[in-house]
């Protein structure tokens, strides 16, 4: 296998980003003003979740669609693990100090509802992250590696589709209002999109500069896209 200077630095950042979008922004609810629009609700994991999507789009970009999916199985099994460790903590039996007595309620109440979020994010990240890659790499295919803003924003359009389609109303559906559900996986999904269209220049960037340090970029030709193949 080929060795690549920071290929393991881009897997680390995205599990990071992915990691943090599930367990400190999830569950929170925030509100934004527009104009003419007025208040609207969204969720808080927006300040990360975006950011995973376009380290996705870089490294299949890059790296190809094989070892994209090798950081995608590398994510999940992270999720797979906070999820399981948030689920052993909140579970202990809590000390029967006055502290404890506060602060066990306020632990149930952040990482109590981690099985179904952690739940909506592994099938919605696993789908929407492969769907997302998948798109790219073909899209790489079709234009011989030309227009690479098409491929990032149309790639982002599909994958963040099929996740917000799936997370928000399996991690939220009966615990907040069906209507707030709806709203906020709508918002969601155009400001994701969105996110993809205002960091165009970064991704450029950072393409270009892995492209001629690592001196690879790969074109999926003949590629196996089965996403439960985990070697290259």
């Amino acid at each position: 296998m080929k060795h690549y200077k920071y290929y393991d630095f881009v897997m680390a950042a995205f599990v990071c980003v992915l990691l943090c979008s599930n367990f400190i922004g999830a569950a929170k609810q925030a509100v934004v003003t527009l104009p003419i629009v007025g208040t609207v609700p969204f969720g808080a994991g927006i300040l990360f979740f975006p950011i995973s999507y376009i380290f996705g789009d870089i490294l299949t970009e890059v790296y190809g669609y094989g070892r994209d999916r090798r950081v995608v199985w590398a994510g999940f099994g992270a999720l797979v693990f906070a999820s399981f460790m948030s689920w052993v903590v909140v579970n202990l039996p809590a000390g029967p100090s006055d502290y404890m007595k506060v602060y066990q309620p306020a632990l149930e109440t952040v990482f109590g509802n981690a099985w179904r979020i952690a739940l909506g994010s592994m099938i919605a990240f696993w789908c929407g992250s492969f769907a997302n890659s998948y798109v790219l790499a073909k899209m790489k295919v079709w234009s011989n590696g030309k227009r690479l803003w098409t491929r990032t924003i149309g790639s982002t359009i599909v994958g963040e589709l099929v996740d917000s389609s799936l997370f928000y109303f399996i991690a939220f559906y009966g615990i907040w209002e069906t209507h707030d559900v709806i709203i906020v996986a709508i918002t969601q999904y155009f400001l994701k999109t969105g996110w993809e269209v205002v960091m165009t220049p970064v991704t450029y960037k950072v393409v270009g500069f892995l492209k001629r340090k690592e001196n690879e970029d790969y074109y999926d030709l003949g590629t196996n896209f089965n996403p439960f193949k985990i070697q290259d």
